[in-house]
């Protein structure tokens, strides 16, 4: 799962970058609203942490256009601001949670988690194909009802395939889903990943799945009958 905290605290964004990283999300940073659309415009995310107080304006007023533009992800207000009227003003915006500093780093996650379990087109967060089946907000995968044990990447790796399960997923855009913009990639890392996924799809009985397509990417198939 992959975010974009929108802080310009350069030693807050590096805590909450890192914490929930180890918490299981892929964290992108940008410290102004400029740069923020500059990310959202180059990568979709699945969810928005959004401050109040940036450089060069109001993150609510920034959220407030990105919905009239149709970015509809699921955002987290993060603000010091706590008068009942800016929490209002934040969730008329287009907020879907508003949180006020500080923060735990385990609430902030907790929060996510219930924003992607929210019913609705913005909130699939139950994939199946075949024997498997992908929880993205419980992160949890399941391969014929039992459990796989998979590192973040792998799971994220396995979601964005099940999203577009019997289509080819080019290797570029599974670079550029996995890993987070001040994530060094080694030339073969998508590739590394990729074969600790198939294994363990194949120990788990979910044999002959997953497929690569020389030179352009991969792809889930149905397995074979």
């Amino acid at each position: 799962m992959r975010l974009l905290l929108v802080e310009d605290n350069g030693r807050l964004a590096d805590l909450l970058v890192a914490g929930l990283g180890r918490r299981g999300f892929s964290c992108d940073h940008a410290a102004s609203l400029a740069m923020a659309s500059e990310a959202i415009a180059a990568q979709v995310h699945d969810v928005l942490i959004v401050d109040r107080g940036l450089p060069d304006g109001d993150g609510i007023a920034w959220l407030r256009d990105i919905r009239r533009q149709g970015h509809m992800q699921p955002a987290l207000v993060l603000t010091a601001r706590d008068a009942l009227e800016d929490r209002v003003t934040g969730l008329d915006a287009g907020a879907d949670d508003y949180v006020v500093k500080p923060a735990d780093v385990d609430e902030i996650a907790a929060r996510i988690r219930a924003l992607m379990r929210r019913p609705g087109p913005r909130a699939q967060t139950e994939l199946r194909f075949g024997p498997l089946l992908v929880d993205s907000a419980r992160r949890m995968t399941l391969c014929a009802g039992q459990a796989i044990d998979l590192s973040r990447r792998e799971t994220d790796l396995l979601e964005l395939l099940l999203r577009q399960a019997g289509a080819v997923v080019r290797r570029e855009s599974i670079e550029s889903a996995l890993y987070s913009f001040a994530e060094p990639v080694t030339p073969n890392a998508v590739e590394a990943t990729v074969s600790r996924l198939r294994r363990k799809l194949e120990e788990a009985g979910a044999r002959g799945m997953l497929h690569t397509v020389r030179g352009v990417g991969y792809m889930l198939r149905e397995p074979a009958a």
